[in-house]
């Protein structure tokens, strides 16, 4: 009895199942992300075709946010992944996260929390310390720019109101939107983000540039203390 041979190449599977081909077919919308990791894998190793290499990093990070928060050296280290599809994987997370970024006069006004998060969470989520960024934005709610103010333990005695509306002043903004992670992943508001976001709406009013939001982002969901009705 002769074994099989082993499936461990893209092109050993049937036309219908490589992931270029249903790409090019369906569009990148329609591949799970196993088959999207494959493809900037190329190629799998003995007993493992590129999506199933795919599949394993997902499982051993813990999906994609887990991949992203990973550090390079850590990925590198996963069996049949070297330095060369590790940096691949690493440039298209990052080109997806300055996708984000990218042209702000070009994205919709910000009418909602949900619009504010959609521009910081993809990173913010991954992020291994508290981060403090403000949204700036003009008369009509249009994003002007995004600032990051802070990098590290945030409280009332580190976080001074004048730095926070600085590039506000700077910039000529009408409103701004504050957002904090917590790496924990729990985006629950402390009693000291609650502090500083009093501080800061009593600021924004003096100075006639307003607080429309403090944002928390965590693990894949995030608090909008203005719908809390905490600080506001």
């Amino acid at each position: 009895m002769i074994d099989e041979k082993p499936t461990y190449r893209i092109m050993d599977l049937d036309v219908s199942e490589r992931p270029r081909e249903r790409l090019a077919h369906l569009g990148p919308q329609a591949l799970t992300n196993a088959e999207l990791i494959a493809i900037l894998l190329r190629v799998g190793i003995e007993g493992e075709n590129a999506v199933q290499v795919g599949q394993r990093l997902l499982q051993q990070f813990g999906g994609l946010r887990g991949l992203h928060r990973a550090s390079f050296s850590e990925v590198v280290q996963v069996h049949g992944v070297g330095k060369a599809k590790v940096a691949a994987i690493k440039a298209a997370i990052e080109l997806g996260r300055r996708l984000t970024l990218e042209a702000p006069e070009e994205r919709m006004a910000i009418s909602s929390p949900d619009d504010a998060a959609d521009l910081v969470r993809y990173e913010m989520q991954a992020l291994e310390k508290e981060h403090l960024r403000v949204i700036l934005l003009d008369t009509r709610n249009h994003v002007i720019e995004i600032n990051e103010v802070y990098r590290g333990s945030l409280n009332s005695s580190v976080v001074r109101v004048g730095e926070v509306f600085t590039p506000a002043v700077r910039r000529n903004a009408a409103s701004l939107i504050v957002v904090h992670n917590h790496p924990s992943g729990d985006p629950s508001p402390s009693p000291e983000d609650i502090s500083i976001t009093k501080e800061l709406v009593k600021a924004g009013k003096i100075l006639l540039i307003e607080v429309l939001d403090h944002l928390i982002i965590g693990q894949g969901r995030y608090i909008s203390l203005k719908e809390k009705g905490l600080g506001f």
